[in-house]
């Protein structure tokens, strides 16, 4: 029923599953546009600041346990620029945080951020601190400093979407009405 539909991750997702995806467009929704897409992502700051580093991964949870990803932002950052090492963070988890290890062993190496309640908020903190990490690379899709005091330092790992070729969502959009013709500019 969608007018659009944005295929994402181009970049990094298997050939064969963009294809599947694109597909199943095709066969479902055949006067769907189709704008593709990938998802680069960007560090916060200075990226030179991870080379050398042992770097403590923390990404969105959900993603990692339910979603079952192995790694995302934070971890293609800390490789992309250099880290030293990715720090194992079970040893050092405490409540919530080592329950969640418990129930998805398959998360491995990355810090899953669960929940925001205060409960889980210190048991992510306990376990930040006690990681031993020089640096923290936060890509959960809200900034943990904003909501945790930890003292180790951490950069914020987002994505940013890139279309790639044409049409553009900025294009589809305007042919919809839902965007002036100035936006196109």
């Amino acid at each position: 029923m969608a007018d659009v539909c944005v295929v994402n991750k181009i970049d990094s997702a298997p050939q064969e599953g963009v294809d599947a995806v694109l597909d199943s467009i095709r066969e479902h929704n055949p006067g769907a546009r189709i704008v593709l897409a990938a998802s680069p992502f960007v560090v916060e700051g200075d990226a030179s600041a991870i080379a050398g580093k042992r770097v403590l991964a923390i990404e969105d949870g959900p993603t990692l346990t339910h979603g079952e990803m192995t790694y995302g932002a934070a971890v293609l950052a800390a490789k992309a620029n250099g880290a030293a090492e990715l720090i194992d963070p079970r040893s050092a988890a405490v409540g919530s945080i080592a329950e969640t290890f418990r129930q998805y062993p398959h998360v491995g190496t990355l810090l899953p951020a669960m929940g925001y309640g205060k409960q889980q908020m210190d048991d992510l903190r306990a376990t930040i601190e006690g990681s031993g990490a020089e640096l923290v690379l936060i890509g959960t899709p809200i900034d943990l400093r904003r909501l945790i005091d930890f003292q180790v330092p951490a950069l914020r790992i987002t994505y940013r979407l890139q279309e790639v070729g044409e049409p553009t969502l900025r294009e589809v959009l305007a042919e919809h009405g839902l965007i002036g013709d100035e936006a196109l500019v």
